[in-house]
């Protein structure tokens, strides 16, 4: 474990030293890439804040308006016929939206139902298994200036359908005891 911890801690300023030297080596004015790459940042960051603060009001609403409580109600009975939770209906409606939001939902299922739980575990995977799907679209294509992404987004979400119910399938053969 000390050797993890040794090269974890000289990773980041090895990789600093090895791009200093390609500079060097290359002649190339290496604060003036840095000055200009940071400009740019600057610019991108700029260009994504009205779609950023579009998603965090979208997710407050979610959250204050009761609707993921009345879609968990609705889907309840229906999921419960295939045997999944509906405890992870929450989770699984904010993680497309928010990273944040989700790392709350999961934290809130592990804390009510455990880590070590059946629903805690389809939690765990769903959150390494799903990505944060409208935020990620929305910094990509907002840097790229696409306007036309309603398939992206479809094949996103579909993407995380699939991730959630393979989380649930894994989780549930993971569970059974074949002794």
């Amino acid at each position: 474990m000390n050797i993890i911890n040794s090269v974890s801690n000289c990773i980041i300023p090895i990789i600093i030293m090895i791009i200093i030297i390609c500079g060097l080596k290359d002649r190339r004015e290496m604060f003036d890439l840095f000055i200009s790459g940071a400009e740019e940042g600057i610019k991108i960051t700029y260009r994504l804040i009205p779609t950023l603060i579009g998603i965090f009001f979208s997710i407050e609403l979610l959250r204050c308006s009761g609707f993921i409580q009345m879609i968990t109600n609705i889907l309840k009975p229906i999921l419960s016929l295939i045997n999944i939770p509906s405890e992870i209906i929450p989770l699984a409606l904010i993680r497309p939206i928010s990273g944040s939001g989700a790392i709350g939902v999961a934290t809130d299922i592990m804390k009510t139902y455990g880590v070590d739980s059946y629903i805690g575990t389809v939690a765990a995977v769903i959150m390494g298994a799903t990505e944060t799907t409208f935020y990620t679209i929305a910094v990509y294509t907002g840097n790229l200036k696409v306007n036309k992404s309603s398939k992206l987004i479809a094949a996103a979400l579909t993407a995380d359908v699939v991730g959630m119910l393979a989380a649930v399938a894994f989780c549930r053969i993971m569970s059974m005891d074949f002794s």
